[in-house]
């Protein structure tokens, strides 16, 4: 196992740190959140330029054939801006649904526009239960005749308001029990898609299907496929989550580091104080165990191996670690952590958020049992 970076992504590393600094300043975000449409096309266009969206998708289908490996050096730098625009549900959740579904036709149509940036897809997965498991799906799509016809409500389904295409999650009566649709997001109501009002200020939407019709065609794969479809997605996306929470956790302790070194007290900084010492020594070590746990999993994923109880891991570690940075720097920093002002309140946020998504650690505990003893 060789977790070092090759050349051409230490490249990749580089140009994107560069980039997402000089791009997506904290203002940025603060005005976002502000803003109900929560989208900055500019940005989005560069980026596309720069081959982002396409970095794993196969070159047949548009895309410039990289790996996981290639696409988790990007989610770290992301993290570290805590990148607003849809990078993650277009490309993460819709560009790997779609290249996982066992799909010639909709392979072709949607990965190259995906991969440049013309679409965006997202995935609509959880509903009031936020359980991760497909067999889970409450949804109904009811066949009568050459259609479907679609009835439930999806929560948390990230930038739906600003998707061009929605694979939906329902449930079937052939296969395992759940199947894939694409929805058309311009055919669907103004009342279909509701923005929700979140705590980390993100993106985050419900989907409303009140016997919505398909036809056969807007099928993703084979009815009834769709569960094995996505236990292999939120692998990706659980490993790029800690991606995020890794770039996350980086930029929060080196925040907390230059403050230590300006604030003084009782006539000198706070960075010659033991105990200031010792939490950012703490904060360190959860850091470097989570870059280790993380990149092993990336490795994996990257190289087909398989690796249910290593994401596992990755991801119950990681949501407890960043969490736990989080907290520290909040205590050494005092009040003004909590700060719109500032911006370690922007992490402190999306520590909970980036936490609970792709299953908390509760979830992946299970997983882990699962593997263990069965």
């Amino acid at each position: 196992m060789d977790l070092d970076f090759t050349e051409e992504q230490e490249i990749l590393r580089k140009v994107a740190r560069n980039f997402l600094k000089k791009e997506v300043p904290f203002d940025l975000i603060r005005e976002l959140e502000e803003n109900e449409k929560r989208d900055v096309p500019e940005l989005w266009e560069k980026m596309a330029q720069m081959g982002w969206m396409g970095l794993f998708i196969p070159e047949k289908y548009g895309g410039t054939g990289g790996d996981f490996s290639d696409l988790f050096i990007l989610m770290v730098e992301m993290g570290r801006v805590c990148l607003p625009e849809a990078f993650f549900s277009s490309v993460v959740l819709g560009g790997y649904t779609v290249l996982e579904a066992d799909d010639q036709k909709h392979k072709k149509a949607l990965l190259p526009k995906i991969a440049d940036g013309s679409i965006k897809v997202t995935l609509a997965l959880t509903e009031l239960d936020v359980n991760w498991a497909a067999e889970e799906i409450k949804t109904e799509a009811i066949k009568k005749g050459q259609e479907y016809v679609i009835s439930g409500t999806k929560l948390f389904v990230p930038d739906a308001n600003l998707a061009d295409y929605i694979i939906v999650v329902a449930r079937t009566e052939s296969g395992d029990g759940s199947s894939l649709f694409i929805l058309d997001a311009k055919e669907l109501g103004n009342q279909s898609i509701i923005l929700l009002n979140t705590m980390a200020g993100d993106n985050q939407c419900s989907l409303v299907l009140d016997r919505v019709t398909l036809s056969e065609e807007q099928l993703l794969g084979k009815e009834g496929a769709g569960s094995e479809v996505i236990a292999r997605v939120l692998q990706k996306a659980a490993v790029a989550k800690c991606g995020e929470m890794l770039g996350g956790a980086e930029k929060v302790l080196e925040m907390t580091v230059e403050y230590t070194k300006q604030r003084t007290q009782f006539g000198r900084t706070i960075a010659t104080f033991q105990a200031v010492q010792h939490h950012c020594a703490n904060m360190l070590i959860d850091l470097e165990a989570i870059r280790l746990i993380a990149l092993r999993a990336a490795w994996m994923l990257s190289e087909g191996i398989p690796c249910t109880k290593e994401v596992a891991t990755a991801k119950a570690w990681t949501n407890e670690a960043f969490n736990r940075i989080v907290s520290l720097a909040n205590q050494v920093h005092g009040g003004i952590a909590f700060m719109k002002e500032y911006d370690l309140a922007f992490f402190f946020k999306r520590s909970k958020c980036w936490s609970a998504m792709f299953g908390d650690d509760r979830f992946h505990y299970e997983a882990i049992a699962r593997k263990l003893f069965n």
